[in-house]
């Protein structure tokens, strides 16, 4: 079984580098998929309240006895607050319930999903999200799609910075402002469309596919080792067992130095998803 290298966070919690997302994988699909996944090697699950598959992630967790018991320790499982349940009574609440679809005592991350900074309740979301902490039931806090300015407003209310900030990233939205400020505020850096929905496996006219080819692995691994030789977190999502076990080997190669900039330099000014100083999750 691969084993998956650590990324050291500011509170001294470690997360596992890869782990699988599971946005847009059909509730009645999710526990299958979870299984795969933690029989190929993953130890990490990233899901959120706004995707309608807890309940599926937890059906597959305690299939899998990851839900409880011994195991319990070994996996890493993050959720996402919704948007419409920010807001101190009404986070409180919506966590209870979340907890119950996961069929777990506790979530290793807590994550507010988006800014909203149309309509900002994440310092009292953060109140609380550390009573949540304070109690147990969560270990570490982070938030989503927070940029510098949103991250500055936090701390300013609360005194504390999210020891990770989950990002749209990858080789042609590289947010290079906002990861910047996060490596200089202890903040790491997670991922999610490490591979812009699949755009970027033939972005730069045929960079990819070429530093594939030299290494004799897919376009897929040769953008997601950029990402591990960047020390970011990603969690690339698939349903297929197979490519499950791609998205892990990840660690018999590395880009030679030439190879790494050229993917770096594919970076532009067009996202694959959301902007988040206007989406919110309802």
């Amino acid at each position: 079984m691969r084993t998956i290298p650590n990324i050291e966070l500011s509170n001294g919690s470690a997360i596992p580098q890869v782990g699988l997302g599971v946005l847009r994988v059909a509730n009645d699909q999710t526990a299958s998929v979870v299984r795969s996944a933690l029989e190929v090697g993953y130890r990490h699950i990233d899901t959120a309240a706004g995707y309608d598959n807890e309940a599926g992630v937890g059906q597959g967790l305690a299939q899998a006895g990851y839900a409880s018991g011994p195991k319990r320790s070994e996996l890493w499982l993050t959720t996402k607050l919704k948007d419409s349940e920010q807001g101190y009574d009404s986070a409180l609440a919506a966590f209870d319930r979340q907890l119950g679809l996961l069929q777990t005592d506790y979530v290793d991350m807590y994550m507010i999903h988006w800014p909203t900074p149309f309509n900002w309740r994440s310092g009292q979301t953060w109140k609380a999200f550390d009573r949540l902490r304070s109690e147990g039931r969560v270990a570490s806090l982070g938030v989503c799609n927070f940029l510098p300015e949103h991250l500055e407003r936090l701390y300013a209310e609360t005194g504390e910075y999210p020891v990770i900030n989950q990002i749209e990233l990858h080789p042609t939205w590289q947010q290079r402002e906002t990861v910047s400020y996060c490596k200089e505020h202890g903040i790491a850096v997670e991922a999610y469309s490490p591979l812009a929905r699949g755009a970027d496996l033939e972005a730069g006219g045929g960079v990819i596919e070429a530093i594939a080819q030299q290494h004799r692995v897919s376009p897929a691994q040769v953008i997601l080792r950029w990402h591990i030789e960047n020390g970011t977190i990603i969690i690339p999502k698939s349903v297929h067992h197979n490519r499950q076990q791609d998205n892990l080997n990840l660690f018999d190669f590395s880009l030679s130095e030439s190879e790494h900039a050229s993917i770096d330099a594919l970076d532009s000014p067009k996202r694959a998803g959301h902007d988040p100083l206007t989406f919110t999750y309802a």
